[in-house]
């Protein structure tokens, strides 16, 4: 898996490419930065990062055979969780993304439901009638799959027409 698939698959969870490559790359840098600066970053059931400094050492150039001088140098280290030997180990026993997600998923409903329900009372307070804030989203949901079924076919046609020709 290479940057652009591990976007894509973050895309499905988080709902958008740009918050997805947002979100990855933020974690990438800080991890650099930080390791960069000598500290450990630990991420407890995957694994920690940590910077490590070989010593000088004597190297042999294969072209010629003549011993050469390496200099002492830093490198990254990273050593996986034991949850992450685990899941590689038995890739069976790794937790389904899907039941993350239904969690995910059944938690904002629980939030979309309480702000429902607290609509009314605000609308009460304002003195708005309820009835104008429920249709309010029945109206907006009807609309949205329209555009989007009449756009289709339109990009398709432009699509073909330069095929043909060419």
């Amino acid at each position: 898996m290479n940057k652009a698939e591990l976007v894509a698959a973050l895309e499905g969870r988080l709902g958008s490419k740009k918050v997805a490559t947002d979100a990855l790359e933020a974690i990438v840098d800080t991890i650099q930065r930080t390791v960069a600066k000598g500290e450990k970053v630990a991420i407890s059931g995957f694994g920690s990062f940590e910077k490590a400094i070989r010593g000088p050492r004597t190297g042999r150039n294969p072209r010629t055979g003549e011993t050469v001088k390496i200099k002492k140098t830093s490198v990254p280290r990273f050593k996986p969780g034991t949850a992450f030997k685990g899941y590689v180990a038995d890739p069976k026993s790794v937790p389904k993304a899907v039941a993350a997600a239904a969690k995910t998923a059944t938690t904002r409903a629980a939030g979309a439901a309480k702000t429902v329900a607290k609509a009314p009372a605000r609308a009460a307070a304002t003195k708005a009638p309820a009835k104008t804030v429920a249709k309010a989203p029945a109206k907006t949901a009807a609309k949205a799959p329209a555009k989007t079924a009449a756009k289709a076919p339109a990009k398709t046609a432009v699509k073909r027409t330069p095929a043909k020709k060419a």
